[in-house]
């Protein structure tokens, strides 16, 4: 019993993360972000007429959604990337804590969020470039 106990224990965090990420996965999936009147305009494109690196990410997980992985690139890659690097780190943290060990991730060093940081004003540049145009939402 206490062994259960503690099993139960060591899974409620990441089953809690996994529900609150669903409960907001289906709200996107539920109210498409193609239709007007569900989501407010972002105010980045009306302001400054470029896209953002968010731009086109409700599309994209809505498409996730559906298991139309192509417009879910084509809405915005850099959110199917962050799903997918998510989706692993998820597993891992519940693969440990199923296995009774905290969730080891490397120590980030400055250099990776200068990268991070770079790889997103990259991907925001390019796709406001006329011939990054695939990557525009």
């Amino acid at each position: 019993m206490r062994a259960a106990r503690a099993a139960i224990t060591r899974l409620t965090a990441p089953l809690a993360a996994l529900a609150a990420a669903g409960a907001a996965t289906a709200w996107v999936a539920l109210t498409d972000p193609n239709e007007p009147g569900g989501y407010p305009a972002c105010p980045v494109p009306a302001l400054t007429g470029v896209f953002c690196p968010g731009c086109g990410g409700l599309r994209s997980v809505h498409a996730l959604t559906r298991g139309d992985a192509a417009a879910a690139l084509s809405a915005n890659t850099l959110v199917v990337a962050g799903c997918a690097v998510l989706a692993v780190v998820w597993a891992g943290w519940l693969v440990q804590a199923v296995r009774g060990r905290p969730l080891a991730l490397p120590d980030p060093r400055p250099v990776h969020f200068w990268l991070l940081g770079g790889l997103v004003m990259l991907f925001t540049v390019l796709r406001n470039l006329p011939g990054g145009a695939a990557l525009a939402p």
